[in-house]
């Protein structure tokens, strides 16, 4: 007998499993009327955050659900910090709060109030490159260049912590931030490139 000519095993195995589970559904979806309802909520909580971004105040009015990351791009208009995951795994968004490196996508800006923020756009001064961005362009550390504001930000960081005594400890601290065109060998070659300067100026 082939198992599937069982009458009561195919009931047992396959229709009372997709009844349980069709029940559930009707359970858990919300009805018609209520789509609309929530659809047309809405949110008014609203806060006003104010701080500084590479040295320029700010005080905006956001909702209290917006972070770091989209207070940058999309009311500031500094579109250097990346969205890539979105859930703090790529690196991507890296930019310094109050000089330490963290996720934008991470941290509400609302928490961000009274502090000192600095994207990749804040780095360069009077026209010159930060010594770190130039050691990735002369070591060509990027190619599609989507991840290289955060590797930048990130490696500036690490630097000021004092974490690239060796091309070891430079891959561990930059472990936090992803590159999908393996560009890894030449971005630990701009790191050194920058800490070997840093140490002879």
């Amino acid at each position: 007998m082939r198992v599937w000519d069982d009458r009561a095993l195919k009931e047992q195995c396959i229709w009372r499993p997709l009844l349980a589970l069709s029940c559930a559904h009707a359970l858990i979806a919300p009805s018609k009327a209520n789509v609309g309802a929530y659809s047309k909520m809405e949110f008014s909580s609203r806060v006003s955050a104010a701080l500084r971004v590479n040295g320029s105040p700010h005080e905006i009015a956001i909702d209290t659900r917006t972070t770091l990351l989209d207070l940058l791009r999309e009311h500031l208009h500094l579109t250097g910090a990346k969205k890539g995951c979105n859930f703090g795994e790529c690196g991507a968004c890296t930019v310094h709060l109050d000089g330490r490196r963290v996720n934008g996508c991470l941290v509400l800006a609302a928490s961000a109030g009274g502090r000192e923020v600095t994207t990749i756009e804040g780095l360069a001064e009077n026209g010159k490159f930060h010594p770190v961005q130039q050691a990735f362009i002369d070591h060509d550390a990027f190619q599609c260049g989507f991840c290289t504001p955060g590797q930048v930000m990130s490696a500036v960081a690490l630097l000021r912590e004092g974490h690239a005594g060796s091309p070891t400890e430079i891959r561990e601290w930059m472990s936090g931030n992803l590159c999908r065109c393996a560009s890894y060998l030449q971005i630990v070659s701009a790191v050194e490139a920058a800490a070997s300067r840093a140490r002879s100026e």
